[in-house]
């Protein structure tokens, strides 16, 4: 981090105060960075987060007292935290506005307190401590931030004679671990953007002093430079000034706005503080946004520019173009070597590789090879890439995800480009953000190898040659590292692809299957995957698949599993009647009946078989696909080769399956073909991938109960528990815990994980796990702790402080697993101690004001338990400042799961009679009565069990018959649900100590609906209802009786 802070992140310039984070895109990145960093921390590694620092990072906090709660000792301008360290000082500290933290849990939960001024309070701690390192880890640390080795580091930490040394030591490598986070997204957002030379601003300086003067028809008044003296690399800024990448400074005089002091940088034009009155020297300070030249910037500024500009466009660009095609003389080698050392020392820090000598740009460009793209496609199609990969993450719904990329500009490139493709395209991320894929870029000035000149050669064969030469020229082709990019590149650059393609339309088989290899191989790349769409090759490819021989289907199969990675393309294998085709592939190898005699299937068939599969496994991402597959009769298919022996069939087949269970059609199917037996037998294969890919078909199948009896009773249990040991492949571990989590709803499952010794590994996964791990291994404790023993069992593993520690996290699907786990866990009264002395229920009550709804009703059903449970429960609960009017301004949401755990939880609350009374003050009543025309059973209970609590306080009885809660309730007593009868009928029991109440159920039909429960076998329920037909007979009895006399 300090390093990043140091060499990444932009400060406002020297002189002029105290420096400051610059408002630039990439210190927002940086920033937000730290903070996700920061707030994961607390629960992504609980023993590292309670590390004591060196020194305290301190700075003035906007934050008031009143915004901290729970764990806090608050006065009116001072706030002490209840965790201390071994000295008995706080680990956070705040007088206002100053703040002193010394622990990053404390600060991890300082930046949940912020909420929405997180941003400016990370920005005000790095702004105060430009070194946190050193004061999180001490000046020996510092002695080796230049030294980037972890061993250093690892070595320097580990000489401290300090017991925690080990937690420091992790502390120190979780940070170096953010540093070089922080350095990476650095270099990508540096590497994406435009780099200006002196070169290219001295020309549009002088275009546009060509095109200025007076009169309306100039574009501008005048344009000069501030300083008359160019260095030798062609800046005219100061030495201290071109460290940081500037090259000069223009006074520009348009005809409709005030003069503009402009700096011309490396990063782009952007407007600074202008020259000072007093010295006449310039305030360098940024003041505007960065913008890509100098004719961007005036556009944006002036509205007279920008009219004159598109009357003078054409003569403006043919000028340009002369000024820059013109030939320049290669300047001396101590000229050219001059710039590098002084202009961008500061980006040399981070990316030496990428120095630029711009006294070479020109004549370099006339000699090297582009390894650009080629503008051959217009505009439309470029629209139309764009959009391709935008609906691949949103579904076919177009949406905008940032600025466009400009003309021209050519994003760098990762080396993991084609991974974030995969997983962009993959239909379980399709919510999140998604980007184009970059594309790799060399170095301009860098030594290109011989492979990509030879490469070059072979394409002008094919081109050109005969029958015989192209093969010769593919063989020749095929022997080249074709997973290299240069290669890759090198094939793309001089139109070797629509070679390649055009060779797949011929009747020469040898050149067909010469080219597939090919382009199998490169097809890996995400760009030229994307080509090979654009110049119609999946079509060609499609059409091979009806070919006779079986290399050509392989090859073409094998093709389009790789190309198939992007919502476009998917759709186009579909178009082109692809998927019934890739279907009938799955058909070669059932040449026998028998499955047993499966190891005399031709190995070509089986071949062609697997290559099928594998590209329906590609293609399964998509629904319509999905459908397809299962239309064009792909689930017997693939039941079948199931059962085969083939490992490298069996993972393709069992992918394809797990992408399309999601469906419930296919889960339907997949019961019915009895896949399951075969995919608990494949979860003892020695394969982790085949395994993994079990274990997550098992996880979609595994909500239908049958399917959860099926997996237990071919025993998948058994195989399942045993998988859990093996924690070092993390993607195989979420797969086997979601599969557990679904099997655990079943008892009869979870009394087989008891058994077999599933639930102490569970606990023993808790901690120091990625979140996709944690979340199904809480989610299948929660559903084992819905029983006793193993509540028990938990809490004799130590699993009640992980989970407690892990109610402080902020993904919604782990949070409404958790709560879930600890409100069963708070059952048994033991358990309940131990939460209670954690805080548990006061992060529980902190969890209901989570904006997700599904959060709020868990951590509500959550509280229920643990009110019922704790020793002093109305004591505890009014002891949470604002908590019982939070609970009670919940009765307002929307969320029907949400009213009714808030109803369950308010039963429970008013059982203590100060409680009642506080809640009463609060509008309980009116609350309550709002929501009784609901005709969802699950509310309807829980309502009328509050109404019934809330009714043994002050006149509550009266004023429910006032707010029209009694002739709604009556309804209830029609419902099918025994629950809801037995909640109602105490309701109305309570209610009918008032006799305006019992007029109003007499009138809606109470008694004769009440009659018929009296012999109801729930003894609660017989009591409540002959207790309200008796207080409403005693009123009739009453009212005659006063009529008579």
């Amino acid at each position: 981090m300090g390093v990043a802070l140091t060499r990444s992140a932009q400060w406002t310039a020297a002189g002029y105060g105290t420096r400051t984070l610059e408002i630039t895109p990439l210190n927002e990145v940086i920033l937000k960075e730290i903070m996700m960093f920061v707030e994961s921390f607390i629960y992504k590694h609980p023993q590292e987060a309670k590390y004591v620092f060196v020194e305290p990072l301190e700075w003035k906090t906007n934050l008031d007292p009143s915004a901290f709660e729970s764990g806090y000792i608050v006065s009116e301008t001072t706030v002490k935290s209840e965790e201390v360290d071994k000295d008995g000082q706080p680990l956070l500290f705040l007088s206002v506005p100053h703040i002193k933290i010394r622990s990053l849990g404390q600060l991890s939960r300082l930046l949940l307190i912020a909420k929405d001024r997180k941003l400016k309070e990370a920005q005000a701690c790095i702004e105060a401590n430009r070194d946190p390192v050193t004061k999180i880890l001490g000046l020996e640390y510092n002695m080796v931030k230049e030294d980037t080795s972890t061993v250093n580091i690892l070595d320097k930490i580990t000489k401290d004679e300090d017991p925690e040394s080990e937690i420091k030591m992790n502390v120190g490598m979780l940070l170096k671990q953010l540093d070089l986070h922080l350095l990476n997204h650095s270099l990508k957002h540096i590497s994406l953007q435009i780099c200006l030379n002196p070169t290219t601003v001295k020309n549009d300086i002088e275009l546009l002093k060509h095109f200025s003067g007076k009169g309306e028809q100039t574009v501008l008044e005048s344009i000069d430079y501030t300083s008359d003296y160019e260095f030798s690399n062609g800046c005219r800024a100061p030495p201290w000034r071109q460290i940081h990448g500037e090259i000069c400074y223009v006074l520009v005089k348009p005809h409709d706005v005030e003069t503009l002091c402009v700096t011309c940088s490396a990063e782009g034009v952007f407007l600074n503080g202008g020259k000072t009155e007093d010295e006449g020297e310039i305030n360098y300070e940024r003041k505007s946004e960065i913008y890509k030249d100098l004719v961007t910037f005036l556009k944006e500024k002036s509205a007279k520019f920008s009219e004159n500009m598109s009357k003078q466009d054409i003569r403006f660009t043919e000028e340009w173009k002369k000024e820059n095609e013109e030939p320049k003389e290669v300047p001396k080698k101590e000229e050219a070597d001059a710039l590098p050392k002084a202009f961008l020392a500061s980006s040399k820090n981070i990316l030496e590789k990428n120095q630029i000598n711009f006294g070479k740009t020109q004549m370099t460009k006339r000699l090297e090879p582009s390894l650009n793209w080629k503008a051959t496609v217009d505009f439309k199609e470029h629209k139309s890439l764009l959009r391709d990969t935008q609906e691949e993450k949103h579904g076919g719904r177009l949406e905008r995800s940032g600025p466009p990329v400009s003309p021209g500009r050519a994003p760098l490139v990762r080396k993991s480009a084609e991974k974030i493709e995969e997983i962009l395209s993959d239909s379980s991320s399709e919510n999140e953000e998604d980007e184009e894929p970059p594309d790799h870029r060399q170095e301009a000035n860098a030594d290109l190898p011989s492979e990509y000149w030879q490469i070059q050669k072979l394409v002008k064969y094919l081109k050109g040659g005969n029958q015989t030469a192209t093969v010769i020229a593919l063989c020749s082709m095929k022997d080249f590292n074709l997973a290299q990019e240069t290669c890759q590149l090198a094939i793309r650059d001089v139109g070797g692809l629509e070679v390649l393609i055009n060779l797949l339309d011929t009747d020469e088989v040898k050149c067909k299957i010469g080219s597939l290899k090919i382009l199998k191989e490169i097809s890996h790349n995400p760009q030229i995957r994307r080509n090979i769409v654009d110049l119609g090759g999946l079509p060609i490819m499609v059409n091979i698949l009806d070919s006779p021989h079986k290399s050509l289907k392989c090859l073409a199969a094998e093709t389009i599993a790789n190309v198939a990675k992007f919502r476009r393309a998917r759709r186009a294998v579909r178009h082109h009647g692809g998927i019934t085709k890739l279907v009938a592939l799955l058909d070669c190898a059932q040449s026998s009946a028998e499955p047993a005699q499966s190891s005399l299937y031709d190995a070509r068939d089986v071949e062609v078989a697997r290559c099928g599969a594998l590209a329906l496994w590609s293609c399964s991402k998509s629904y319509a696909n999905k459908e397809a597959i299962r239309k064009a009769g792909g689930i017997p298919l693939l039941a079948h080769l199931l059962k085969t022996s083939h490992e490298n069939m069996l993972i393709p087949v069992v992918g394809t399956l797990q992408e399309c269970a999601s469906e419930e059609n296919y889960r339907a199917a997949i019961k019915a073909e009895r896949i399951i037996e075969n995919l608990v037998k494949n979860l003892n294969s020695e394969n982790e991938q085949l395994q993994e890919h079990c274990a997550m078909a098992i996880y979609q199948c595994a909500e239908d109960k049958e399917t959860r009896d099926l997996v237990r009773l071919h025993g998948g249990l058994k195989p399942l528990a045993s998988l859990l040991n093996n924690t070092d492949n993390k993607e195989r571990l979420a797969a086997v815990t979601g599969a557990i989590w679904k099997c655990s709803i079943s008892k009869e499952n979870v009394t087989k994980f008891r058994e077999y010794k599933a639930i102490e590994t569970l606990v023993g996964l808790l901690t120091d796990q990625p979140e996709e791990v944690l979340v199904n291994v809480v989610g299948a404790l929660g559903e084992c702790c819905q029983e006793y023993e193993n509540r028990v069992l938990v809490r004799k593993c130590g699993g009640i402080q992980p989970l407690v520690n892990l109610l402080v996290g902020i993904n919604q699907t782990l949070l409404v697993n958790v709560t879930k786990a600890v409100g069963a866990c708070a059952v048994e009264p033991e358990s309940m101690m131990i939460i209670d002395r954690l805080d548990g229920v006061r992060l529980l009550w902190s969890l209901l004001k989570n904006p997700h709804p599904d959060v709020k009703a868990s951590a509500a059903w959550a509280l229920c338990p643990c009110i019922q449970n704790a020793k002093d429960a109305g004591e505890m609960v009014r002891c949470f400042v604002g908590g019982l009017e939070l609970i009670v301004n919940l009765l307002k949401s929307d969320n029907k799961e949400v009213l009714a755990s808030v109803c369950a939880a308010i039963t429970n609350i008013a059982k203590d009679q100060e409680n009642l009374a506080v809640i009463t003050d609060h509008g309980v009543v009116p609350l309550l009565s709002k929501l009784a025309n609901t005709n969802n059973d699950k509310l309807r209970r829980h309502l009328a069990e509050a109404i019934s609590r809330c009714c043994m306080w002050g006149r509550n009885r009266v004023a429910f018959g006032e707010y029209k809660a009694v002739a709604p309730l009556v309804r209830y007593l029609k419902s099918n649900d025994a629950n809801v009868h037995r909640a109602t009928a105490q309701a109305l029991y309570q209610l009918s100590e008032d006799a305006d109440n019992c007029i109003t159920m007499h009138e809606n039909g109470a008694v004769k609906l009440l009659l018929g429960m009296v012999g109801s076998p729930d003894q609660d329920l017989q009591e409540a209802a002959a207790g309200c037909i008796s207080n409403i007979r005693r009123l009739a009895l009453a009212t005659e009786k006063a009529r008579y006399t």
